[in-house]
């Protein structure tokens, strides 16, 4: 009777380390998907994310997208292999520390945003057209190369929309003296790049629905606060016409 007790303490034991090793495999499972190949739906939501997120962060973009290769986080497309070499990194991670605090004073970042326009949008284009080397042409009835060029136009547009959006945003923020509206939008903005490099790879539909949404609310938003901006403009032109005036 000892040794069928024993023997049942033990086979409990065993089971229940058992049980606790496999939910501990589950839970990792479920908390960091395993992503060794991206299917066509990931690439092509991959490169639409490259390019928008090009235009608010590039240089975040470079350098997440290179170390998520190098640390196999993230299977990188061939046309996208050269982000991950240790020079690639070492300089987009120099400049992406640079942007991260010129992005956070105000004035400073609108300034930043200005030099940035000639790098973004072009950028934005070749980081897309190289997420979809990897998609063939012939799946969608059309040449590789016409694949490449549309990516590019597509990853470019989309570069330019959130490029102008984000200065749009922070010329208007940069009305107001305190810095602290900066430094919120400047960190949502951060949250946002890697949201949507992780959506995009993850759950590609559920970030084609949300670009989708981003876009619209864009465009709504660059008229709004243009028509804001014009409207300091012409309070600020006003004040210096009727200063000598009054004196």
């Amino acid at each position: 009777a000892m040794h069928c007790c024993t023997a049942t303490r033990t086979l409990l034991r065993l089971s229940n380390s058992a049980a606790c090793a496999l939910g501990h495999i589950e839970l990792q499972e479920i908390a960091m998907p395993n992503l060794t190949t991206l299917d066509t739906a990931q690439l092509i939501a991959l490169a639409a994310a490259l390019g928008w997120a090009s235009g608010i962060r590039l240089y975040a973009v470079l350098f997440i997208t290179g170390l998520a290769g190098t640390l196999g986080w993230l299977p990188i497309p061939e046309g996208l292999k050269l982000l991950s070499h240790p020079a690639m990194l070492g300089a987009s991670g120099f400049m992406l520390a640079i942007e991260f605090f010129a992005d956070k004073i105000p004035l400073v970042d609108s300034m930043w945003d200005t030099l940035q326009t000639v790098v973004r949008i072009p950028a934005g284009a070749a980081l897309a057209a190289g997420a979809i080397s990897s998609v063939t042409g012939a799946d969608f009835g059309v040449d590789n190369n016409v694949m490449t060029m549309v990516a590019a136009l597509l990853g470019g547009t989309l570069a330019a929309t959130s490029h102008a959006t984000k200065m749009t945003t922070r010329a208007a923020i940069n009305t107001s003296p305190e810095p602290f509206s900066n430094i919120a939008m400047s960190l949502v903005e951060d949250g946002l790049v890697v949201g949507a490099l992780w959506l995009a790879t993850n759950h590609p539909l559920l970030f084609a629905a949300a670009l989708a949404v981003v876009l619209v609310l864009s465009v709504v938003l660059i008229v709004v606060l243009v028509k804001f901006l014009k409207a300091v403009l012409r309070r600020i032109s006003g004040f210096f016409a009727g200063r000598p005036a009054s004196a």
